[in-house]
């Protein structure tokens, strides 16, 4: 419940400060850095000093729950990146409604976007009427600015963490990529990006189960379960991606459909996601529909290295809330000149370019999972798409592939070491000591192999391996065998 609240650009004032909620807490704090990137004062520092003082004044403090009577006429309302962006308005304003679940909310809902009107999607209004039907004929949309004495919204706490106690944050730290960074669970602005990626909003959660339930019991049989998703360009930027046409033929050979989301009903979009075996595009807000998705469902998306810099962590927390399979493959810019890096606030997101070469091996990838196993005869082709595989959870469709070109394999101590990294994942420790085995066959001046030996042995509990990759690694590696030995006693007694 705000007071004084107003509505602004893409955010909210209450008594003229900003409410950090959300992804308007990121944009309102980047417009700040932004705002003072040539001023005397360090804005990050400032920011930093900020939110310290609000963590050590909120020890031992909760968001107080408003005890007021609600009175009928009171407004629900949603700040709004925009309304055509469809990425931004699924996952940030259109979840929000999802905390009225369950409260017989008898108000107006009201959604403030920054943009003109003619740029409004139709989507933002059948999306809303879809999934939100209880609500027919209450929900309106109105540009910034707008006031209100009084007015509910929602308070996502992904906006507010930078000012939450130091002690809700313990034990987080071990789980980020460089704990150096946090002390005590606080950490530099930057460093929440890896919490960001991987941290699922409950509104998301609330919004996926409120779009299954609403396809319950209705017949969608005329929908592909393998499709490569394209664009309308009428509503949306030109950003096809070059080689799409000859990958969609190859893709055709396997059962695939071309489908274009615009063309589909709110409830035609989720069902198709929620159905899906196999969904293929390149970077869109299009993957937003990943939230839909099952957890068996393969996602393919095909990006750049720009993408993969400043896009791929927001897609990261659908393909969470859905825990489908979401695979990334990141192809050359199309551009005059791929090597050079675009600048996104001239460029824009710059299409993806696919060669031939890797159109075959994105479809290797695609293929084998489909349970086709391609002849791959380059031992370092094999190799890449078995790790591919390993990579997203395929150990089993992994080694049938190994087992195609054995030949190639046995040969190859890579080979030998990727299916040995299998039988692994599968928790199969007498096949992996045998890939092991194969492994120094095949290249016996690796004297890593045979460290490794003696703990897959141990595991299995083979002595008689253990004594024997000793002595091997005694003879051929002595240094390496004097200091393995040193720091693990528990050998003297094999030995």
């Amino acid at each position: 419940m705000l007071d004084q609240a107003d509505f602004r650009q893409s955010f909210v004032l209450a008594h003229d400060r900003v409410m950090l909620s959300g992804a308007a807490a990121k944009r309102v704090m980047t417009r700040f850095r932004k705002a003072n990137a040539r001023a005397e004062i360090n804005a990050n520092e400032q920011l930093a000093a900020f939110f310290e003082t609000c963590r050590d004044g909120n020890k031992n403090r909760e968001i107080p729950l408003y005890s007021g009577l609600l009175e009928p006429d009171t407004p629900f309302a949603v700040e709004c990146r925009n309304t055509f962006n469809y990425f931004h308005f699924i996952t940030e304003s259109l979840s929000q409604l999802t905390v009225l679940d369950g409260l017989d909310f008898q108000g107006d809902i009201y959604f403030h976007f920054p943009n003109s009107e003619d740029k409004q999607r139709p989507f933002a209004t059948t999306f809303a009427e879809a999934l939100f039907p209880e609500f027919k004929g209450r929900i309106f949309f109105e540009r910034v600015p707008k006031e209100y004495p009084n007015v509910v919204t929602a308070y996502e706490l992904d906006g507010g963490y930078h000012m939450a106690p130091t002690a809700d944050f313990e034990g987080i730290q071990e789980h980020m990529p460089d704990s150096d960074v946090w002390q005590h669970g606080v950490a530099s602005l930057e460093a929440y990006d890896p919490l960001a990626m991987n941290l699922v909003n409950t509104n998301l959660l609330a919004l996926r189960a409120r779009a299954l339930r609403a396809i319950e019991g209705l017949e969608f049989d005329h929908l592909p379960k393998r499709f490569f998703v394209g664009r309308d360009t009428r509503l949306s930027r030109e950003r096809q991606m070059e080689g799409e046409d000859l990958l969609f033929e190859h893709l055709q050979m396997f059962g695939f459909e071309y489908v274009v989301f615009e063309s589909l009903s709110p409830l035609e979009q989720i069902a198709l996601m929620a159905r899906a075996e196999m969904m293929v595009s390149y970077h869109g807000a299009g993957f937003t529909n990943m939230l839909f998705a099952s957890p068996q469902t393969y996602v393919i998306e095909i990006g750049t290295l720009q993408t993969a810099q400043i896009r791929w962590g927001d897609f990261w927390p659908l393909a969470n809330a859905s825990r489908c399979r979401y695979v990334s493959f990141f192809g050359d810019y199309r551009a005059k000149n791929p090597l050079i890096e675009p600048e996104f606030s001239e460029d824009g997101i710059v299409p993806a370019s696919l060669s031939e070469g890797a159109i075959g091996q994105v479809m290797a990838f695609i293929v084998t999972v489909l349970g086709h196993y391609p002849d791959l005869k380059d031992p370092d082709a094999l190799g890449r798409l078995a790790r591919e595989l390993l990579h997203v959870g395929e150990a089993e469709r992994a080694i049938k592939l190994l087992e195609q070109r054995e030949e190639l394999v046995h040969a190859d101590s890579k080979l030998c070491l990727v299916r040995a990294d299998c039988h692994k994942a599968l928790e199969e420790p007498k096949s992996e000591l045998l890939a092991l085995d194969l492994a120094h066959k095949a290249d016996p001046d690796r004297w890593q192999t045979l460290v490794r030996m003696i703990w897959c042995a141990n595991h299995c509990d083979r002595p008689q391996v253990i004594r024997w990759a000793l002595a091997r690694l005694k003879t051929d590696f002595p240094d390496r065998h004097d200091a393995f030995v040193a720091k693990h006693d528990w050998l003297r007694f094999v030995a």
